[in-house]
C-alpha cells in the first residue's frame, strides 16, 4: 500500500521512516487494532538501540574500532528493518569507519580519522534516532511520547 493514509501514518512520516518498509511491518499485525506485533518489534528495537548506543560510546574511547564496526552493522539491520532510513544510513558509515575505511568504504584510513568522523556522525545518528523514537511512540499512542537520550 502506498496511501499513508491506510495505515494512519501522519504526512511527516518520511521524515523519518521508509514508508514502504514500515507499512510491511504494519501489515504484519494483521488486522489487529492494538498493533501488538509491530508494536513490540518497535519498542523492541528502541531498548536495543539504546544499549547498543551505550556500548557504541563505550568502544569508542577504548578505540576498539573492530567492534564499534560491529555494532554499527547490527543496529544497521535492525534499524533497515524498521525503516529507520537515518539510523541505518549513519551505521553504515560507522560500520565502514570502524573497519578503518573511509564512509562509503572504499579507501583505507587512520584510527585517529576513525574515531574524528565517528564521533562525528555518533552525535547525529542519536538525534536523528530520538526523532524517530518520538515520532514513533506518538505513532502507537505511547503516553509517554517523550523519547530518551540514547
Amino acid at each position: 500500500m502506498s496511501d499513508d493514509e491506510s495505515y494512519g501514518l501522519p504526512k511527516d512520516a518520511d521524515e523519518y521512516v521508509d514508508i514502504e518498509t514500515f507499512e510491511q511491518i504494519l501489515e504484519m499485525d494483521d488486522g489487529d487494532p492494538d498493533r501488538e506485533f509491530s508494536r513490540g518489534l518497535v519498542f523492541g528495537f528502541f531498548e536495543q538501540a539504546e544499549a547498543t548506543f551505550q556500548e557504541m560510546d563505550a568502544r569508542l574511547k577504548e578505540d576498539d574500532f573492530d567492534q564499534v564496526s560491529s555494532l554499527g552493522h547490527f543496529l544497521k539491520g535492525s534499524s533497515a528493518t524498521l525503516g529507520l532510513f537515518k539510523v541505518r544510513d549513519a551505521c553504515e558509515k560507522i560500520q565502514h569507519l570502524g573497519a578503518l575505511k573511509d564512509e562509503t568504504g572504499n579507501r583505507d584510513i587512520k584510527a585517529s580519522e576513525a574515531q574524528k568522523a565517528i564521533s562525528r556522525i555518533l552525535p547525529v545518528m542519536k538525534e536523528d534516532y530520538a526523532a524517530a523514537e518520538r515520532w514513533l511512540k506518538d505513532f502507537f499512542g505511547d503516553a509517554e511520547g517523550e523519547g530518551s537520550d540514547p
